[in-house]
């Protein structure tokens, strides 16, 4: 037996655990314990999630979080003891809560379990980035009372400590950890069902069909599915590895580069994060932080990413022609073909978006609708071979509880992080420390925000990402004057291009590994095709038009110049534009495209953004009208033959 081939009695535990995470998932949901008649907190529901996440990460994953198929004894024993202290905090909760003041030594010794099991999980699981993040906060709380300057915080002992994060309501049990296990692991069972069912192949070859045609192809086949299952799976690499074995390949024989082909999805498996209807689950819960319809935040987070797949497309559709690039070879599929073939792909989707947009159901409520009508449907209709059934449906549950141990790990590990920053007040002395060092300079301010966002996210999941910059981050810029739903999309955007910026730029990594190019080469590739992804959190902290805040004529003008921005940039940074671009052409491009762009920091009219954007155009229109026609060309070449 390889070290990575489970023992029957370890795949037989792992399955089962991963089966009660999902159904506790759904019956919860369902709300099945209130018709019963049994009255269950909140937190009694995320505490046997979190038992079960724990079992499952030291029964699955070894010292290095490499995969393993027999567990130590220390591993085994981690295990039990985490569910067991867990489900006897699920079972005896509302004594706990009441006697809390008092500090039990059970409460002890829960939360000793849950920060020394968390922290490990994490650094198995998640990453030393993660790991060195969150222990330093945990440091700090014990010494933030020594702590010199604006940053002192009230004393801690370490049981109070332990006691705080590893059990209350406002650390460990509260938001992220509520939305995790409640609604992005439903989001996440309707991704592997969907996947299950067939869907996968279905988006990939609707994608094919519909762009695999035309110059470039094969690199627009990777930017749409990539797109599409982006949005669905909730994390870039993953999404990198699933689809990226297929477009990588396909546009390195179409003649993309090995550093551009990986790049190029690397990019577009990142943007799928920032798209919605789903946008990785992040947007369930910027809802929740927030306090607002989810249908709120996937409207204001349309247009950016409409945008930002704009400048992909046109950098990859200028790279095409500059280099010669055919489209791939017709193998015969249509989108008639495609879509009369998996046309029930359809059903789930318009049940999601219609209970989430008609219905105005809550996003769990939607996805366990849409995941009913993908069981119907995929029973009923398979794909190109691929159809659901018993064994598969089975299979769909184990892997959607143990994809999620990596998740509800880290937003139980935010979760501590949040806690120090209420029970220390480190949280206000952070704002306030981040407003006052940078004076009136909201534009300062983004910039090291940014770079905060940059840092604190690379190697992490969309999720927690998120969760993790909405504590840290996004308090500041509120209080700076952005925009609260500004202010969540920009951290949101800038956590998420950690995956495409060296050094740690996971995603493009991934990429490269299929690619079998330079890793740094390709982050660097990355950067150039998804730019307009590091100007576009600038333009709508300053234009809230392009949230859809202001009047339709207002949002309407603001993407117009932006589009045009982007496409002036693109073509100043890709060289090309009916003809190879000489710098000086090159340098113009991109300066009226920066000055097109409706950056409110800039202290420019309305009318000179136009003028630049007009100018940018009339400048595109003369080129192609002066660009030598190809008869012409080969006629050139002719003579000089």
């Amino acid at each position: 037996m390889t070290e990575h081939q489970d023992t029957p009695w370890v795949r037989w535990t792992i399955a089962t655990l991963a089966t009660v995470m999902c159904v506790a998932c759904i019956l919860w949901n369902l709300e099945v314990h209130t018709r019963l008649g049994f009255a269950l907190l909140r937190q009694q529901y995320m505490a046997l999630q979190l038992g079960l996440a724990l079992a499952i990460a030291f029964l699955r994953f070894g010292w290095r979080g490499e995969v393993v198929g027999r567990p130590s004894i220390l591993d085994i024993g981690i295990a039990v003891t985490c569910l067991g202290v867990l489900l006897y905090a699920a079972y005896d909760f509302v004594w706990l809560l009441k006697e809390q003041f008092y500090r039990p030594w059970q409460i002890t010794m829960i939360g000793a379990v849950v920060v020394f099991a968390v922290m490990e999980g994490i650094r198995r699981r998640a990453g030393m980035m993660l790991y060195f993040i969150v222990g330093v906060f945990l440091v700090y709380a014990l010494f933030a009372d020594k702590v010199p300057g604006r940053l002192i915080g009230r004393e801690l002992s370490p049981q109070r400590l332990v006691d705080y994060v590893g059990f209350d309501s406002s650390a460990v049990f509260s938001l992220p950890l509520a939305v995790g296990t409640i609604t992005v692991l439903l989001f996440v069972f309707f991704g592997q069902l969907l996947f299950a069912a067939g869907g996968g192949a279905f988006f990939t070859d609707l994608a094919m069909a519909a762009t695999g045609r035309s110059r470039g192809g094969s690199a627009k086949i990777a930017v749409v599915g990539s797109a599409l299952f982006g949005s669905i799976s909730g994390s870039a690499v993953s999404n990198v590895a699933t689809t990226g074995v297929i477009t990588i390949p396909l546009m390195q024989r179409g003649g993309y580069s090995k550093e551009d082909a990986g790049a190029i999805e690397a990019v577009a498996s990142t943007g799928g994060q920032l798209t919605p209807p789903i946008m990785g689950a992040a947007a369930f819960l910027m809802a929740e932080f927030l306090d607002i319809p989810y249908a709120t935040v996937a409207g204001a987070a349309l247009l950016p990413a409409i945008l930002y797949y704009l400048g992909v497309f046109l950098q990859v559709d200028l790279i095409a022609v500059r280099d010669g690039i055919k489209a791939p070879e017709d193998d015969g599929m249509t989108v008639r073909r495609v879509l009369s073939d998996g046309w029930h792909f359809l059903v789930p989707f318009a049940v999601l978006l219609g209970s989430l947009f008609w219905l105005r159901a809550d996003p769990e409520d939607s996805a366990l609708y849409a995941s009913v009508a993908i069981v119907v449907v995929g029973f009923l209709r398979g794909y190109r071979g691929t159809r659901l059934s018993p064994s598969t449906l089975f299979n769909v549950f184990v892997q959607t509880g143990v994809s999620m141990v990596e998740l509800i790990l880290v937003v139980a590990a935010a979760g501590f992080v949040i806690g120090v920053l209420n029970i220390t007040g480190l949280g206000f002395a952070l704002t306030l420390l981040l407003v006052d060092s940078v004076g009136s300079s909201l534009v300062l301010l983004l910039l090291i925000s940014a770079v905060v966002c940059i840092i604190l996210g690379m190697g992490m999941p969309t999720s927690g990402v998120y969760v993790l910059l909405a504590a840290l981050v996004a308090p500041s810029l509120v209080e700076a004057g952005v925009a609260p739903i500004a202010a969540h999309l920009f951290i949101l955007y800038f956590g998420m291009m950690s995956m495409i910026t060296p050094p740690v730029a996971l995603a493009a990594f991934a990429a490269a590994a299929i690619s079998k190019a330079g890793a740094l080469t390709t982050g660097l590739a990355a950067m150039r095709i998804g730019w307009a992804a590091f100007i576009l959190p600038f333009a709508f902290v300053s234009t809230p038009a392009l949230l859809f805040e202001g009047s339709l004529v207002e949002t309407i003008f603001a993407g117009l110049l932006t589009a045009v921005g982007i496409f002036a940039v693109t073509t100043g940074i890709t060289g090309y534009w009916g003809r190879p671009l000489p710098m000086v052409l090159r340098l113009v491009f991109t300066v009226l495209g920066a000055l097109a762009l409706p950056l409110g920091f800039v202290d420019l009219p309305t009318l000179a953004h136009a003028a630049a954007a007009a100018g940018a155009i009339l400048l595109a229109v003369g080129l192609l009208f002066s660009a030598p026609r190809a008869s012409d060309t080969n006629h050139t070449n002719q003579q000089n033959v």
